[in-house]
């Protein structure tokens, strides 16, 4: 299999939109109620996927596999309750369709993010993560993430767990 990575643009906000609806239902639907997941999901709309796309402060890089576009990473400006004297930037997304996990694609999207967040000036870099998110978590401690607080992550009116993690960079 052949796997590409590029930059998103503008273009790409429906692409972005479909991957995170699938991979958040296909990890996380079964929690929910079905109008908490609901008015999560229709809470962000490919409007707001093109704004942020515009926008600077953001960075986007897709993944492809064999010209298809399966997952993707987002950074963005920090919005964690966390206290920081350092340069600071947000992992705010990393999605990859079920059908794709374990084949690489996750290590490719970080190296460009920890690079790409490097290049911005940031020294350290935040995540959240659900607290039962095992295979993710595990993920983010082979990369030297650390927890370093709590996170109440919503989902419609319910209250998921997070854990937030730093990484210095």
């Amino acid at each position: 299999m052949t796997i590409r990575y590029r930059d998103a643009t503008a273009a790409d906000a429906a692409t972005l939109d479909r991957i995170f609806d699938k991979s958040f239902c296909d990890t996380f639907a079964h929690l929910y109620r079905p109008e908490d997941l609901d008015a999560f999901l229709s809470s962000f709309g490919i409007g707001d996927w093109e704004a942020q796309l515009n926008d600077p402060a953001y960075a986007f890089h897709i993944a492809e596999a064999e010209g298809e576009p399966v997952g993707y990473v987002k950074l963005g400006p920090m919005k964690l309750p966390v206290e920081t004297g350092r340069p600071a930037i947000l992992l705010d997304q990393l999605y990859i369709l079920k059908e794709h996990h374990g084949v690489g694609i996750a290590h490719g999207l970080m190296d460009w993010a920890l690079a790409e967040a490097r290049s911005r000036g940031a020294e350290e870099m935040y995540l959240t993560v659900f607290i039962d998110n095992h295979r993710a978590r595990r993920f983010y401690d082979r990369y030297g993430f650390v927890p370093v607080g709590r996170y109440d992550f919503m989902v419609g009116s319910h209250a998921d767990e997070d854990v937030i993690m730093m990484k210095a960079l």
